[in-house]
């Protein structure tokens, strides 16, 4: 069994590219699902994934990259991924970049929450004020009158519940499982579901030329940030790690802006605020304890 070691500051690197990589990877996605079916997409995107593995890291893992200690909950983790990929294409064929991150973003204050009864971490009590400034800050996003799609909301809200149960698996088999394992599997699985699904919808026009790039863009950003995102699960507890999701929001608004010239309202900028603002307390109330502890422990 993996023992688990405390390097918050490497896992907090980790987490903080693997975001802004999922960033891009978000951008492309609503790039090409403006053109192509979201199942043919995220298909394309699990295949170049599964190509580079096969290609790159399998030669040195052998048959370590398919080992399996608890294949249940493995292959549970890639049917979650696999959802969630499928889910966050159809909301973001309907929505703003930004707009459908800040909704998915549910997911760390669930995730924060449900870190304590299990997996046995400790919850801060800031942690709960967090997770209602952060549902906050959602419904002003999803206000009435806000124009968004009310199917892009559903899409992301199932998004975002998918990502709890992904997280949540992440890091407990990060204690058993290797991350080229767990990867490996996860790739394809979600190959075999979205072949699946592509081939069941009949004839479809393939990508070709520069969007046939794009896809294997996906598939790298794909690679490189869940294995960095896998990766920090194994140097920090998920309630600490969570917060640093919500760099995405910042990512997700430029770079939909810089791409599709979207810049969400006030009352969006205000919720994502909110959420980010949450987050980031949550974050930060543990350091700021720690040190206060220190400082009043040298006084007394």
């Amino acid at each position: 069994m993996n023992e688990l070691k405390s390097k918050p500051l490497k896992a907090a690197l980790f987490m903080a590219v693997a975001v802004f990589l999922f960033s891009c990877m978000d951008v492309l996605t609503k790039h090409m699902t403006a053109t192509y079916p979201a199942p043919l997409v995220v298909a394309g995107r699990y295949a170049g994934n599964l190509l580079l593995l096969l290609a790159l890291v399998a030669p040195k893992e052998g048959r370590r990259i398919a080992h399996l200690g608890r294949p249940g909950l493995v292959l549970l983790r890639a049917v979650c991924l696999s959802a969630v990929s499928l889910t966050a294409a159809l909301a973001f064929q309907r929505m703003p970049v930004a707009e459908t991150i800040a909704i998915v973003f549910l997911a760390p204050f669930a995730v924060t929450l449900l870190a304590g009864p299990l997996l046995g971490e400790k919850v801060q009590p800031m942690s709960w004020i967090a997770a209602a400034g952060g549902f906050v800050g959602v419904l002003l996003i999803v206000r009435p009158g806000s124009g968004l799609d009310p199917l892009g909301v559903v899409f992301a809200g199932l998004t975002a519940a998918g990502s709890v149960v992904y997280n949540m698996l992440s890091r407990s088999l990060a204690r058993t499982e290797t991350s080229w394992s767990m990867m490996f599997w996860t790739a394809l699985v979600g190959t075999v579901i979205f072949t699946a699904i592509t081939s069941g919808q009949g004839a479809v026009t393939l990508p070709r030329g520069l969007d046939l790039v794009a896809l294997g863009a996906m598939g790298a950003l794909s690679l490189v940030g869940h294995l960095l995102f896998t990766q920090a699960f194994r140097y920090a507890p998920a309630s600490s790690l969570s917060p640093i999701n919500y760099l995405q929001l910042v990512w997700s608004g430029l770079l939909g802006f810089a791409v599709f010239g979207h810049m969400p309202d006030t009352w969006a900028l205000a919720g994502m605020g909110l959420i980010a603002l949450s987050g980031a307390g949550a974050g930060a109330w543990p350091l700021i304890q720690s040190r206060l502890a220190r400082k009043l422990g040298g006084i007394a």
